[in-house]
């Protein structure tokens, strides 16, 4: 079996392989940059499904044009979803506070707009992460992992996760970012469930 992982993040090629690994599969991983992709892919979609086919279809379109048929395309859409925010940031969740906002100007507008609710229970939110994959033989198949929590009242260390600082998994009461690692191993990751329930599909 042969994958390419629409992305450049060694993290999420790391986690890709430890996933694949713990299925006993025979696989190469492969990387956009090991196929010369380096176009901008437009994600004007609506929905995670929709940008994560976006970006599939687009390495399907270069895949096709330069004879590359034998590998199975996956790619992925990801984002925070605050339930009395009606769903934002959502898939705007990178740039939410505009185009390259950075960690803190991000984590400060969330916490703004969510100001007038300062019970735990209003501050509802989950993590999203959908992974689109797409067969040599064209055969399109979607998963889709959520990790639920609530939003911090303020910020915890910085780094790592964009809203990390201020995400409260279900079951702890410190946000990601304050966890030491034998904990936060603990939590089910969004993109971890996405990827487990994605390459079950793929076995079958």
């Amino acid at each position: 079996m042969k994958i390419l992982y629409g992305t450049g993040n060694l993290a999420k090629l790391d986690a890709m392989r430890k996933i694949i690994k713990s299925y006993g599969f025979d696989v190469e991983l492969y990387t956009i940059k090991d196929i010369g992709f380096d176009k901008d892919i437009i994600e004007d979609g609506k929905t995670f499904e929709e940008n994560s086919e976006i970006k599939a279809r687009s390495i399907q379109e270069f895949c096709i044009q330069n004879n590359i048929t034998d590998k199975i395309i996956i790619t992925d859409d990801a984002g925070l979803c605050v339930d009395k925010l009606n769903g934002e940031p959502g898939i705007y969740t990178a740039r939410y506070a505009g185009e390259n906002s950075t960690q803190v100007e991000c984590i400060n507008k969330l916490l703004k707009n969510l100001s007038q609710y300062t019970n735990m229970q209003d501050r509802s939110c989950k993590f999203v992460c959908v992974l689109t994959a797409i067969l040599p033989d064209g055969e399109k198949i979607v998963a889709r992992g959520e990790c639920y929590g609530t939003i911090a009242l303020k910020p915890g260390k910085l780094g790592g996760l964009t809203y990390g600082p201020i995400f409260i998994p279900k079951g702890f009461d410190k946000p990601m970012g304050d966890m030491k690692e034998e904990e936060y191993a603990e939590v089910h990751n969004h993109r971890d469930l996405a990827m487990r329930e994605l390459i079950k599909k793929i076995a079958k």
